[in-house]
């Protein structure tokens, strides 16, 4: 009997080392998991540059990229997978490993809980970077067949339904630099004066409505650029650059539908 009492702080002692071993094996684990971690994400932000531009380049150049594109997303796909099932086994490792740590020992339970938080941060990343995946998936999906100009253009003008007149802007801007040739292009232009009238910037108004006028100069949208740009100056205290213009919309565009709504901005201007 007191052999055995003697024996029982070298087999604690001998359960703690084996113990310890095995939890410092699994943060080993979990540094490796780290890093294949941070690789990931370096080639997933790289991997969205390269997605970014051939969105912004429509050209058939570009396009043939995509399989670039949609093998490393396939790559990051599996890579993911495979980490994830490598958190699984971790986690249950640790878990293994926490029905043997309930013994009075700090140190192993100190090292079972810098485990359980270092997985559970992995497990987030993953996450994320799952996230990121999918949103690369979708992107290069929708690369492949490109939107058409009508529907960008529906886009744009919905979000400036919507009343977000800078977001509506700055599509209606991209709309034009996309597709400067469309027939639609005097119409986003026109739209760009619009969020800037809307915002009660008139100087910058004025300017995007002559830039319809100037640029676009046979399209249907020169008559309403050039009304608006009437109500701008009128909003500028310039009554007479306002009644300059309208007079000129009314010479110019005798059947426009503007027409009646000139004449009664005139009448009413002082």
């Amino acid at each position: 009997m007191n052999r055995k009492f003697l024996l029982l702080p070298l087999f604690f002692s001998i359960t703690a080392c084996a113990t310890k071993s095995d939890l410092n094996s699994a943060l080993q684990d979990i540094e490796e998991m780290k890093t294949r971690l941070v690789q990931t994400e370096k080639t997933v932000s790289g991997i969205k540059v390269e997605a970014k531009e051939i969105a912004e380049n429509n050209s058939k150049a570009a396009l043939k990229n995509l399989d670039t594109v949609r093998k490393g997303t396939a790559d990051m796909q599996a890579n993911l997978d495979s980490m994830r099932i490598d958190v699984q086994v971790l986690a249950g490792k640790v878990d293994d490993l926490g029905l043997v740590a309930k013994k009075p020992f700090d140190d192993i339970a100190l090292l079972k809980e810098d485990a359980s938080k270092s997985l559970g941060a992995l497990d987030e990343r993953v996450k994320k970077l799952e996230a990121e995946v999918e949103k690369l998936a979708a992107l290069a999906k929708s690369l492949e067949h490109p939107p058409t100009a009508e529907n960008v253009y529906k886009q744009a003008f919905d979000v400036f339904k919507g009343g977000d007149t800078a977001k509506a802007r700055e599509m209606f801007n991209k709309f034009t630099e996309q597709f400067p040739d469309n027939a639609l292009s005097a119409n986003a232009r026109y739209w760009v004066g619009e969020t800037y009238f809307m915002e009660k910037n008139y100087e910058q108004a004025v300017l995007e409505f002559q830039r319809v006028i100037k640029e676009y100069p046979g399209k249907g949208k020169v008559p309403a650029a050039m009304l608006k740009q009437g109500l701008a100056f009128k909003e500028l205290g310039d009554a007479k650059s306002a009644r300059f213009i309208v007079k000129e919309l009314i010479e110019k565009f005798p059947t426009s539908e503007e027409i009646p709504a000139a004449k009664d901005f005139l009448q009413k201007l002082k």
